[in-house]
């Protein structure tokens, strides 16, 4: 079903994008994408919800990045109830669709990383599975602010992981202190 979802937002951002001079570029001096969401298609209540998500979401990230379980497990718990507090009639029935999907996954892993303090490998598996919703939230509704996508090429067995990131300094939630810049940025979203 995810991979449905994904392929018509694909199609529907190549769409949206022939039809805005393109809102993807390649940085070729960094070999960053960038990429925004066309604020037409974005209410600022929607936004507004979304961010108060991925806030809680890079507090997780911060968490993570200094093995700090605890942290990671309260920002859990608050992501939870921010899932709870969105107000899905804000959004159209596309976008309603989409959010669903995505928020039932996004909202178990938070849980289970909210009720896995003291065991952060487990938190972590979570949190490469919660760091995919939340990208997709991200691609469809937005931020709210800048953000990064980053890669760690190490984790999982050498199998990788992606995040999001409120800055282009690297700080690794996947390897936390013990090798805190492994990765690099992947694209850039506005």
């Amino acid at each position: 079903m995810k991979k449905i979802i994904l392929a018509i937002i694909v199609i529907a951002e190549v769409f949206v994008a022939c039809n805005n001079n393109a809102t993807e570029k390649k940085n070729t001096d960094t070999n960053v994408a960038t990429s925004t969401v066309p604020a037409a298609d974005i209410s600022t209540k929607t936004a507004s919800s979304v961010k108060e998500i991925v806030d809680d979401y890079l507090q997780m990230k911060n968490a993570f990045s200094k093995d700090n379980d605890k942290d990671a497990a309260a920002a859990g718990d608050a992501m939870v109830k921010a899932f709870a507090n969105f107000n899905t009639s804000i959004l159209t029935s596309g976008q309603s669709k989409i959010y669903t999907d995505t928020q039932d996954d996004a909202k178990e892993h938070a849980e289970h990383i909210g009720s896995n303090g003291g065991n952060i490998k487990h938190q972590r598996e979570h949190f490469d599975m919660l760091s995919k919703d939340i990208y997709q939230l991200v691609k469809t509704f937005g931020g709210g602010q800048k953000l990064y996508y980053d890669h760690c090429p190490m984790y999982n067995n050498k199998k990788g992981a992606y995040w999001l990131s409120e800055t282009k300094e690297i700080a690794n939630p996947y390897l936390g202190m013990a090798m805190p810049t492994c990765s690099t940025v992947k694209e850039e979203l506005k």
